[in-house]
């Protein structure tokens, strides 16, 4: 049996017939109509077959084969003869009053979860942005609950009139959780305090960086839990200590081997155990040009050995050795951040028994400062808030 339905089959759509297919300009003009079938009368409830009128009517759909689409329904209108009333019929993929099939809706919609910008997703569908960005804010996502173990983390967001928003997650599900309006504490008490005292009481650990106006909120708002400082935000500490030892040192030196230390910077930087042995040798000409930057190398070493502790208490024994060897050596530029770190030295070792990071939510700020790059930033924090949610829960 020969079969005839190729091309409605192609379009996807059920009950239609096309009648013809033009290409213009790299656009596909598909004219159909839908099959006749009974219709209900909005008004009377009565079933009617009898039609009032045709009109056309262009309905935008999914690109084709690479081409615009283009649907010219002829749309019929039906009169029912109970009531007197004129009403059109009702059509699965198209929505009342809209000139974008649902599917086409859908896939905006889709779209948005990528890191493309507005104007990219609305070019790619053959809509306008505005029309795209309505799309968009017909997707909500409401207040979450609070898991046993959270995370939170600035990021520069340049929405709603603030520098800073922040970014609440889930580390252990590996989910984000809400997008605060700012960094400000008194934004951040009035968001957590929001929520009943036993929903409160129910978190057990917070992860964060090293942030005393995030340590002050949290101790306030979350009397039940216990504070877990990153470890990438106390590795960062001691970098920036040897970081510091460097440039100072580089200044004593010709403009050649100044340039030269200042781009062989990350040899200090990396585990010496991931060096090759020509990194080695690399490294061994910078540190016997310097002994301060030596010391300073061997300081970072230590400390990168400490963070490499199995468990808590061989954490314990290896921090104590740090800060004696910190001590003696007592380098200017490493003293702030000797300081610093034995004053969250409770919250780092809880890093080590509990084994929460904050990895997800840094990984999660990358994302979102691409998509900020892509769309050259989002102005109305609602719709910025939407966007990231939206983005993450692909």
């Amino acid at each position: 049996m020969l079969y005839t339905n190729y091309t409605e089959d192609l379009l996807g759509l059920k009950d239609v017939i096309v009648t013809n297919v033009e290409n213009v300009d790299g656009e596909s003009r598909i004219y159909l109509n839908t099959r006749l079938q009974m219709q209900v009368c909005p008004n009377c409830r009565h079933e009617t077959k009898r039609i009032h009128s045709y009109r056309m009517q262009p309905v935008k759909d999914l690109p084709l084969f690479g081409l615009r689409s283009i649907l010219y329904l002829k749309k019929r209108r039906y009169f029912c003869p109970h009531c007197g009333k004129v009403f059109s019929e009702r059509i699965s993929f198209l929505p009342k009053y809209q000139r974008n099939t649902t599917r086409l809706h859908f896939h905006v919609i889709d779209s948005f979860r990528s890191e493309y910008s507005t104007k990219s997703i609305a070019a790619l569908h053959n809509i306008s942005s505005s029309v795209a960005v309505r799309m968009l804010d017909r997707v909500s996502y409401p207040r979450p609950n609070l898991p046993p173990v959270i995370s939170i983390d600035e990021f520069k967001g340049n929405a709603g009139g603030q520098k800073f928003q922040c970014i609440l997650a889930d580390p252990k599900r590996r989910k984000v959780l809400d997008i605060l309006p700012s960094r400000r504490s008194e934004d951040l008490y009035a968001y957590f305090l929001s929520y009943s005292r036993q929903e409160r009481n129910n978190v057990r650990y917070i992860v964060m960086d090293m942030s005393l106006l995030f340590r002050e909120v949290m101790l306030a708002c979350f009397p039940n839990a216990q504070i877990i400082t990153d470890k990438f935000h106390v590795c960062r500490h001691v970098t920036w200590s040897l970081e510091s030892i460097r440039k100072q040192e580089q200044k004593k030196f010709s403009d050649e081997r100044r340039k030269y230390f200042k781009k062989s910077r990350w040899l200090l930087l990396r585990k010496k155990d991931s060096l090759t042995e020509d990194n080695l040798l690399q490294l061994e000409n910078m540190l016997a040009i310097s002994p301060k930057l030596r010391e300073g190398y061997w300081l970072k070493e230590k400390f990168y050995y400490f963070m490499q502790s199995n468990n808590l208490d061989e954490a314990k024994a290896r921090l104590k050795e740090w800060n004696l060897c910190a001590g003696v050596a007592n380098l200017e530029e490493f003293n702030k951040c000797f300081q610093t770190i034995n004053r969250w030295q409770p919250y780092i070792l809880r890093a080590f028994s509990l084994g929460y990071s904050n990895g997800y939510t840094e990984g999660t700020n990358n994302r979102i400062k691409v998509l900020k790059r892509n769309c050259y930033g989002v102005r109305n924090f609602e719709r910025f808030r939407n966007r990231i949610l939206h983005m993450m829960t692909a």
